[in-house]
């Protein structure tokens, strides 16, 4: 028997819409093969879609013999399109069934299977991932990334009603944002460039004549890092605004991740069940420390880092056991910092930076920049960074650009601690590291 085509089938329901209120109504289910039984003279397949499943159930005395016998030829997870007869039945899921008239087999799916995307028969995430279509069936996969595109739209709405434009800029650039340490080099034709590692310079570009501008997109880091939560290809939440400083944003950024916890607890229920996480909505104002109070807090714990030094990812995971839920580190060295954050005055040592942290997650880092061409020159060249490269990022501060201060804020992390997943590879459709390129 080979595969049908659709023909004039359409789908009428998705699984989750056929209810006991279809009682004797004749749907159209499209999806894919759950599990198989047959028991002589009756047989039955759970038919899965985006939605949920659906029990499909083929008594031979009431079908025809051609549906009965195609339903004894399908595999697991083979495409397949049902029309049939929804009916009560106390005993199947739902309580209801579909007694099948038609099956349509649109593409049939090899056996053995490379992993049980039931998930009854556990596969290590490498394998999960080289059979990524089969594991995204996955109901649990499934609630993953529905309640990240529902934080994708949360985060839309609320900047667009806080008066800010979505912008996009270019993934392509001559020059690295913060250091090139960390830069994808691309052949550009009879040039090198780069993948950006941020939209940082032209966010703030746009700041003199939009005001205030997001960008939802991806942004590229050459580390070679291999841990649970770094990639090579993440997701950034990216905004700037004129006329305000780090404090302002910050403000704007604990409000929309409330926002997002509340947005996502109520319209994601059965994905919270399903991922049986309880979601707990933080309280504003999260908690800000200064760079100082959190090496204190570290060294009270027994962990000495030296003033000047970044957090280290154990350093981190420490923060994380002594302040729960989200809090702000403030006050960091300028050494540190990227070369646009504005050095606080009169104490040139700490900048106007922070970073968002969750637990031991750093979610998302920002602060005021600076704005005016002669400061950043000398920050380029404090960075080791050669002015002349920048000329076409500097030239745009000789004409009134604003004070400006603004965030980047992973997606994909903040996804992690929504989901309460432990791998950042979890909540990445295709992820990228630096072993993996495919699928």
């Amino acid at each position: 028997m080979g595969p049908y085509d659709l023909g004039s089938w359409r789908r009428t329901h998705f699984t989750s819409q056929v209810t006991p209120e279809l009682e004797g109504r004749e749907v159209v289910l499209m999806g894919y093969v759950g599990t198989l039984r047959d028991l002589g003279g009756l047989r039955f397949l759970t038919l899965h879609d985006r939605e949920g499943f659906v029990q499909v159930t083929a008594p031979r005395a009431k079908i025809s013999e051609e549906v009965f016998k195609e339903m004894g030829r399908l595999s697991p997870q083979s495409c397949v399109a049902v029309k049939g007869r929804v009916v009560l039945a106390k005993q199947a899921p739902g309580g209801v069934e579909v007694i099948p008239s038609e099956l349509r087999l649109l593409n049939p799916a090899l056996s053995p299977l490379p992993l049980e995307p039931t998930g009854k028969i556990k596969s290590n995430l490498d394998t999960r991932l080289d059979s990524r279509l089969l594991d995204l069936r996955h109901p649990r996969q499934l609630a993953i990334f529905r309640i990240k595109h529902e934080i994708v739209g949360i985060v839309r709405r609320f900047l667009t009603g806080k008066g800010f434009l979505e912008v996009q800029t270019p993934k392509i650039v001559a020059t690295a944002t913060e250091s090139g340490a960390a830069l994808f080099p691309v052949t550009y034709f009879d040039k090198e460039a780069f993948l950006s590692q941020s939209p940082q310079l032209y966010k703030e570009v746009l700041t003199g004549c939009f005001d205030r501008v997001f960008e939802i997109g991806p942004i590229f880091r050459a580390e070679e890092h291999d841990t649970p939560r770094h990639l090579n290809e993440t997701t950034s939440i990216d905004l700037e605004a004129a006329f305000v400083t780090q404090e302002e944003v910050m403000e704007i950024l604990e409000e929309m991740l409330v926002e997002i916890f509340a947005g996502i607890r109520e319209r994601c229920g059965r994905e919270l069940q399903i991922l049986e996480r309880e979601l707990e909505i933080p309280e504003k104002p999260f908690l800000r420390l200064t760079y100082d109070e959190a090496l204190q807090k570290l060294e009270e714990a027994g962990m000495k880092v030296r003033w000047g030094e970044d957090l280290s990812t154990p350093a981190e995971r420490k923060l994380g056991e002594l302040v729960r839920g989200p809090y702000f580190i403030t006050d960091w060295p300028t050494s540190i910092k990227p070369f646009y954050i504005l050095p606080k005055q009169g104490k040139e040592e700490i900048c106007e930076a922070f970073d968002l942290m969750y637990g031991e997650l750093e979610l998302a880092s920002g602060g005021t920049r600076i704005h005016w061409e002669e400061l950043l020159v000398k920050r380029l060249r404090e960075k080791g960074l050669k002015p002349e490269s920048f000329e076409s990022h500097l030239r745009n501060f000789r004409y009134g650009m604003p004070p400006h201060a603004g965030f980047g804020l992973g997606l994909d992390r903040l996804t992690m601690v929504i989901t309460g997943v432990s791998n950042i590879r979890e909540v990445v459709l295709f992820p990228r590291d630096r072993r993996r390129l495919t699928p």
